[in-house]
This record gives C-alpha cells, sequence and structure tokens, in this order.
C-alpha cells in the first residue's frame, strides 16, 4: 500500500477507483466499501484508493476537539488499511481553506482534475464538502459533467443493528463490547506504554501495569474487563480496570491498568495491546480492602474460564 500525504502528490494513479472519509475505526460498513473498491479497481484495471484527512476536521473547525474520541489511532488506521487489500492511502491536510471548499469545487479541483477519478464509490449515507454539502444525488449530476462513474454502497448492519462509528462509540462507553466488536469484526483494542503507578495492587496480590494512552484514542466507559494482553507478540489473559479506583484513594483521576495473569515480569515503558472481550461489572467502591480483595479474586476466575 502506497501512502501520500497530500492530493499533489498522487497524479498519476490509474484508472483511480476512490473512496473519501475518516473511516474511524474501519468498521465492517468501511470494509464493505474497501472491498468495493478493490473489486471495481481489478475488474477495470484500476487503482483503489482512499481519500482522508489529519488532523481529524474537528481539532481545526473547534467543534468539540476536547471530547474527541476515536476508534483507531493513525497507526491503526494504517495497519488495518494495509491489510484489507487497499492500494492507495492519502492523508490530505485538513485545514481551514480545505473545509471552505464546496463540494462541487472538491469534486472539480481535487478528485477530478488533481486525481483523475474512474469511479467513486460511497456510503448510503455518506455527505462532504463544506457543510456537508454534498452527496451521493450531487455526484451524480457532476459525474455527468465530468466523466466518472458513481457507485452507492447500501446500509451494512450486524445482527440487524446499524453500524457506524458512533454507535460503536457509544457502545464502548456503555462497556456493550460484544456490540461493538461485531461492528468492527474484530476485538477493540488500544496499546500504551506501561508507567509507573502507587503500587497500591501489588500489596494486594493484584500487580497491575498502568498505562499511558495515546491523545484521542477512545477509552471504554469505567469498569472491569476481561481482555487479551499482547506483550512482544505473546499473548495472556487479563483484567483491565478503568476508573477512579474509589476503595483504594479519593482521587478522581481516571486510571487505566491490567491485571496480566500469570506473568511476572518487569515491562516498564513498554508499549502493550490490549483487546477487550467483555465487561465483567461497573467500577465500584467497596467498603474494606479485604472485599476489594475478594471480588478481584472472583474477577480472576470469570476472566480464567472465559478465556479457556
Amino acid at each position: 500500500m502506497k501512502i501520500f500525504h497530500h492530493i499533489d502528490e498522487c497524479k498519476y494513479l490509474k484508472n483511480p477507483v476512490l473512496t473519501l472519509g475518516m473511516f474511524d475505526g474501519i468498521h465492517i460498513g468501511h470494509q464493505a466499501i474497501i472491498s468495493q473498491l478493490n473489486e471495481i479497481a481489478e475488474r477495470i484495471n484500476g487503482e483503489s484508493v482512499l481519500l482522508t484527512f489529519e488532523p481529524h476536521p474537528r481539532v481545526v473547525l473547534g467543534k468539540g476537539a476536547d471530547d474527541l474520541m476515536l476508534l483507531t489511532t493513525l497507526d491503526e488506521k494504517i495497519e488495518l488499511l494495509e491489510k484489507s487489500g487497499l492500494k492507495n492511502l492519502i492523508f490530505h491536510p485538513f485545514t481551514q481553506e480545505f473545509a471552505d471548499l464546496s463540494s462541487e469545487e472538491f469534486v472539480k479541483e481535487l478528485l477530478v482534475n488533481q486525481i483523475g477519478i474512474h469511479t467513486i464509490v460511497i456510503g448510503y449515507d455518506h455527505h462532504f464538502g463544506k457543510n456537508r454539502q454534498g452527496n451521493f444525488e450531487q455526484l451524480n449530476e457532476l459525474s455527468k459533467k465530468h466523466g466518472f462513474q458513481v457507485v452507492k454502497i447500501s446500509e451494512v448492519k450486524s445482527a440487524e443493528n446499524h453500524i457506524s462509528s458512533t454507535q460503536i462509540r457509544n457502545a464502548l462507553l456503555e462497556g456493550n463490547i460484544e456490540f461493538a466488536n461485531s461492528g468492527l469484526k474484530r476485538n477493540y483494542s488500544f496499546s500504551g506504554k506501561v508507567i509507573h503507578g502507587d503500587k497500591i495492587g501489588r500489596t494486594l496480590g493484584f500487580p497491575t501495569a498502568n498505562l499511558e494512552i495515546e491523545p484521542y484514542k477512545l477509552i471504554p466507559g469505567n469498569g472491569v474487563y476481561v481482555v487479551k494482553v499482547i506483550i512482544k507478540d505473546e499473548i495472556f489473559k487479563g483484567l483491565l480496570n478503568i476508573g477512579t479506583r474509589p476503595t483504594v484513594t479519593n482521587s478522581n483521576e481516571k486510571r487505566v491498568e491490567v491485571y496480566i495473569l500469570e506473568f511476572d515480569q518487569n515491562i516498564y515503558d513498554e508499549m502493550i495491546t490490549v483487546e477487550l472481550l467483555h465487561k465483567i461489572r461497573d467500577d465500584q467502591k467497596f467498603d474494606s480492602m479485604e472485599e476489594l480483595v475478594d471480588q478481584m479474586n472472583e474477577d480472576k476466575k470469570f476472566a480464567e474460564n472465559f478465556m479457556v
């Protein structure tokens, strides 16, 4: 897969079959679009192209950037798209000037004149251009004027449920890991650097790895989860705790920490990956440390049985 960082870099693609959007999460709807891209490109002896944007438009436009929660980091997105068979990925800089382009200007000046699209493939509800004014109907009209094809992909559902990046984000925040994983067609995951914590878990017999997560990466709702932990390509069973640890501290600081079963190695400053499988319970305050430890032992048994 070739990666470009500006539309100007890719003027000589062969019969480009293009789609566009943020493609956050690369969920089953996105996967259906990319599959169609690749099929059409192969049929016409062309190249599949995804045009996406960096940084995220909300960061540039100031529309809720503080609350931005992404299902995929830049590196994760690249890795997933590489596996999809996509041939070309364009990360075009998103600026205020770019945001001010009308949908017709965007299609004519960038997609037609610079990339030279043969076909554009879009989702059933896709909008683009200034104020999201561009849609399938407008593309159909512009295609007749500028000589390209338009293909619309129907809605893709998981177990009859509507799937979108927003739906998956909401499911993760509510702890509905099964719905999210079904919509992604993989386990939701995040990676983080292991940092020093206050080591309270160690005194309770449950040493945990505290994780520092990349900004804007979505962290699921508070609670205790069954997870897979991947360390240097080795997979371990784990218990993930997300929350403020109300039994051991009065701080409101949210922590992300994982207890790795059958593991006793120094992994400070290393990057590890956590895949979420199931939410066991909410984050809660216990009346004593003994009650907390009893519950943690129950959580451990649950995780062991869940991942048999």
